[in-house]
């Protein structure tokens, strides 16, 4: 059993925060254990340190993470199925040395993860017409093709991962609408409607007008998720703050220029550090 579990938001290769973080909590891996909520890459300082080093704690067994958007989005690229990104840092990445292992290791990593009997985590949230099960069944469907020992198989989801299409859940869902929707719903979700329909432009913080007919997904009421803790990152206007008594965010826009923020298991208590990298 572990002394103490944090959850770490969205680093986004803020590398120097995410070493100061680590300080910041004095973090021991032989008793502490570090759950980062994805997009581990992209637009910060330095993407590769940052996954090489998230890589290395998660193979010596003290911490675990969830795939976000960005996260996926560099796999499609180290494949050629998605360009970059201008305003994403990944060049490093896609021409290290260890590219092709950083990459296989990547795409072994779940979209949903249990923390405790209590507590779940996904990258962008669970919409509430999912209950926690149905949640992280959806997500193993997604893992068991990212995983697949044939890269064409996982070259032929990447390539159909992208779109906004469809924008609401279906049982009758098959093949890539199917895959398409429960990424988009645990990796992209910010606003939803109270049939499930999702909405995607808007990155906005709770106080900014919304468009008619959509809310925040976890403002949404769910009798399948009752007593469940989540904690999701993705939505970085939020600056950790959901004001609801069971949902978590820990995305604190640190790769924005503000913070990067721990919420300890144990006892709820956040701790959190800024960028001291300012040109983003």
């Amino acid at each position: 059993m572990k002394k103490s579990n944090y959850v770490i938001g969205d680093v986004q290769g803020c590398y120097q925060a995410l070493l100061l973080l680590l300080d910041e909590i004095a973090f021991d891996p032989s008793q502490d254990f570090l759950w980062f909520t994805g997009d581990l890459v992209a637009r910060g300082e330095d993407s590769l340190s940052a996954l090489r080093l998230i890589k290395t704690l998660v193979m010596q067994g003290c911490a675990a993470t969830v795939l976000g958007n960005h996260d996926l989005t560099l796999l499609a690229c180290a494949r050629g199925l998605k360009k970059i990104n201008k305003k994403d840092r990944i060049d490093d990445v896609l021409r290290a040395d260890d590219a092709l292992e950083l990459m296989d290791w990547l795409r072994q990593q779940p979209l949903f993860l249990r923390l405790n009997e209590n507590t779940v985590m996904t990258h962008a949230g669970i919409p509430h017409i999912w209950s926690i099960t149905q949640a992280q069944a959806y997500a193993h469907e997604v893992e068991v093709i990212l995983q697949d020992q044939d890269w064409h198989k996982v070259d032929l989801f990447l390539a159909q991962m992208y779109g906004k299409k469809p924008n609401l859940w279906s049982d009758d869902l098959m093949s890539e609408d199917r895959f398409r929707v429960i990424v988009n719903y645990l990796t992209r979700m910010r606003l939803i409607a109270h049939d499930g329909t999702l909405e995607f432009s808007f990155k906005e913080s709770l106080s900014d007008p919304m468009p008619d007919g959509f809310m925040p997904w976890f403002e949404h009421h769910s009798t399948g998720q009752d007593r469940q803790q989540i904690f999701f990152g993705h939505w970085a206007a939020l600056e950790g703050q959901t004001h609801q008594a069971l949902v978590h965010n820990v995305d604190g826009g640190c790769v924005w220029g503000n913070r990067l923020i721990a919420h300890r298991l144990e006892d709820g208590l956040v701790f959190s550090v800024p960028n001291p990298v300012t040109h983003i």
